[in-house]
């Protein structure tokens, strides 16, 4: 059993019932959903009509040899294609406007509950994954909902109202119709099962092939650097391949079921015309009445060979809304109380009591265990210790991206799980190792904190950041698009961004992660000028593995393997000997 076949049968057969969540969605618009069922209804009804208008021609027209009857009939002939028209205008109008509204809704309820999920969850999704639902999902529901569906029911509409008439021009006829309808719905419902199934399947294979194409663009200088090209390649195309045979399954079995119903649908047409036909040449119903009856039946035919077709839409869709609705299932681990406690004016206080904490793709590897420690208001505290220490689980917490699982992480004396979240973050500024730049101009990136900032406020924090000069050289100063994730700048003007950001913000707690790592010595000496202004009456945490930086702290917090091993200053901890000491003579004794 290949992958594919694999995949198939892991997904469980649930019909149509993921589309029935689109109801929400559909309700604030029950109006315009009215007038375009009202214009179905009328542009089926028309089609009939038309068909039925046939019978009197032949039979009181051409058959009875009067001119006059065959002028009126063709003038009603001509007045209902001018109704078919505007009704099929009115249709095609609202369903396709419907279709745009309603997924536009969805796609900012999905994007909405992104931004709300907490990073546990974008540990085991990739983005790809994630932007594969928002566009190519997302995208198959408006196909459904501005076309598939409208189609679905004005064949319906022309199926019913075929049936009726076929009913009432020949019964006879209609019996062997109806068998025949029943030959056809059996295989659409069988076939259609495995049709959706395989749609999923074909788009999760899109989905990875996104999701991998997403990561070697964003990495393109590392595979270039590393001369990964021809094995990136060879990953997508074999990526590519696995997403043409799901597409190929899928299209084979929905080919499969079209070409089933056309075979039985001529094949019932063809019986129907030989029977018709004897009964014509014994006079049990005249030329007209067959030609309508045919008419008739040739509606129905195609009205159900259009259904079939859409069935294949609708469980392509299906499959969309089920991983849409997916994702819209998945509860953000870190939310804000029911009733949050308000904190109290900022201080800058933090305190860890006994805090054990495992990431959730490491259940059983605790990152930090049971630490305990008091920073004070404005104290400027230095957090070092080898890699995979805990140093930036620290700042996770702080920041509530995650709960520990024992102990608690105080702000200002209120344990963080009791306060909004948002409050929380709203204290803090962030300089992270490698700063995000987004694909905008300087104004609003370095306003991202602070989006109601002037632009002399944003110009004043560019200038302590020591980022106004290069800014201003830009092609448009500050206007100027700094390209995607800000490829226009060097490492060390995105790290003087992110400075001036944090600058901008004017928080009571900053969270510094080598905030100077990415500066060559003239801009570290600048920055750090800035810094140290901006560090006055803060309370400052600072990730360092260059001890060099972290001398003059207040404190000094050691951790190894996610323990606190050391605390004190940096005079005292070299004097106790232990880890520092081993760590500040290899880098002195290297520097010198």
């Amino acid at each position: 059993m290949n992958v594919i076949d694999q995949q198939v049968n892991q997904i469980a057969s649930t019909g149509l019932h993921p589309l029935r969540q689109i109801g929400a969605y559909l309700a604030p618009y029950k109006m315009e959903i009215g007038a375009a069922a009202f214009a179905i209804l009328v542009a089926g009804t028309t089609v009939l009509s038309i068909v039925g208008g046939l019978r009197y021609v032949i039979d009181q027209g051409f058959l009875a040899n009067d001119p006059q009857m065959l002028d009126w009939t063709l003038l009603h002939l001509l007045v209902a294609i001018i109704i078919l028209s505007a009704a099929t205008f009115a249709r095609y109008s609202l369903v396709a406007w419907l279709g745009e509204r309603v997924v536009a809704d969805l796609r900012r309820a999905v994007y909405g509950h992104i931004l709300k999920l907490s990073p546990a969850f974008f540990e085991v999704t990739r983005s790809g994954d994630i932007l594969s639902r928002l566009s190519s999902d997302t995208s198959i529901l408006q196909s459904l909902i501005g076309s598939s569906i409208s189609v679905a029911l004005r064949n319906c509409v022309l199926l019913i109202g075929g049936l009726i008439m076929m009913l009432l021009t020949s019964a006879k006829l209609t019996g062997f119709v109806l068998i025949g309808i029943v030959a056809i719905v059996a295989p659409i419902v069988f076939i259609g099962r495995k049709v959706r199934r395989l749609s999923k399947t074909n788009q999760e294979r899109i989905a990875d092939l996104n999701a991998g194409a997403e990561e070697t663009i964003y990495g393109i200088r590392t595979v270039q650097a590393f001369g990964h090209e021809a094995l990136s390649r060879q990953y997508f195309n074999e990526q590519t391949e696995l997403a043409v045979e799901a597409a190929t399954r899928h299209i084979r079995a929905r080919g499969s079921l079209t070409a089933m119903v056309i075979l039985l649908v001529f094949s019932g047409i063809g019986v129907m015309l030989w029977i018709g036909g004897h009964d014509v040449l014994n006079h049990a119903i005249t030329a007209g009445q067959l030609s309508a009856f045919v008419g008739y039946a040739a509606i129905a035919a195609g009205a159900v060979g259009a259904v079939s077709e859409t069935m294949g839409d609708l469980n392509r869709a299906a499959g969309a809304t089920e991983r849409i609705f997916d994702l819209l299932a998945e509860q953000p681990i870190i939310t804000a109380p029911p009733q949050p406690t308000a904190l109290p004016l900022p201080k800058g206080r933090l305190s860890f009591d006994h805090v054990t904490f495992c990431y959730p793709a490491r259940p059983n590897t605790p990152s930090l265990n049971n630490v305990s420690f008091t920073i004070n208001s404005g104290e400027r505290v230095a957090i070092v210790g080898p890699s995979g220490a805990g140093k930036t689980t620290l700042y996770q917490l702080i920041l509530r991206f995650y709960d520990p699982q024992q102990g608690t992480v105080s702000l200002d004396g209120v344990n963080v799980k009791l306060a909004d979240p948002h409050d929380v973050r709203s204290r803090i500024g962030l300089v992270p190792q490698d700063p995000v730049i987004f694909s905008t101009d300087a104004w609003q990136n370095i306003a991202y904190g602070r989006p109601d900032a002037s632009q002399d406020d944003i110009r004043a924090a560019a200038r302590a950041a020591h980022a106004d000069e290069f800014l201003s050289g830009l092609p448009h100063g500050y206007d100027t698009h700094l390209g995607e994730k800000g490829v226009r700048l060097s490492g060390g003007q995105r790290q003087r961004l992110a400075i001036a950001r944090a600058i901008l913000r004017n928080p009571s707690i900053l969270l510094l992660d080598e905030a100077t790592s990415a500066l060559d010595a003239e801009s570290e000496r600048y920055v750090q000028d800035a810094l140290d202004q901006l560090m006055r009456g803060r309370t400052t945490l600072i990730i360092a593995h260059r001890l060099a930086t972290v001398t003059k702290a207040d404190r000094i917090l050691v951790l190894d393997q996610g323990r606190l091993v050391a605390s004190g200053t940096h005079q005292s901890l070299i004097g106790e000997g232990g880890l520092y000491a081993r760590l500040a003579a290899l880098q002195f004794d290297q520097a010198a």
